[in-house]
């Protein structure tokens, strides 16, 4: 089996990785969403029965501390993560569903260059998330 990019990355570093730390990281990289530990928890018992939660809760932090992954706060008091990336992206969250959408959108990133720049900054990094409910929702 391939790597995966979290794999790879804990390799370069030289974190030891033992075979539930191997499955956490591929069930980390493979995700296409925002899990919490209990997620990344479910799915890495389907791989291997003997993944305890604990072992999540620290090879997460671990990952997290040696930052390969990135911890988020979506607003629904569960801590949820996903890989460090080199492209930027923001967060638009449904608060209905607590479905997480990554989008990236040039003329926001100009205009916070420019609110940066007229106060006399020069943007370094930032987070963008934005809530909202579905248009046909009846509890606007």
């Amino acid at each position: 089996m391939t790597e995966s990019r979290i794999e790879q990355l804990c390799d370069e570093m030289r974190m030891k990785m033992t075979a539930q730390r191997r499955v956490i990281a591929r069930v980390l990289s493979d995700s296409d969403d925002h899990p919490d530990v209990e997620e990344v928890h479910r799915r890495a018992i389907g791989i291997d029965a003997s993944v305890s939660m604990a072992t999540v809760y620290r090879t997460v932090r671990l990952f997290e501390e040696a930052g390969i992954l990135e911890k988020h706060d979506f607003g629904d008091g569960r801590s949820r993560y996903e890989e460090v990336s080199d492209e930027h992206h923001d967060h638009l969250i449904n608060v209905k569903t607590r479905e997480v959408i990554e989008f990236t959108n040039e003329e926001i990133e100009m205009i916070q260059q420019r609110i940066a720049k007229e106060h006399g900054l020069r943007l370094v990094d930032h987070r963008l998330e934005l809530y909202g409910v579905p248009i046909d929702s009846e509890d606007e």
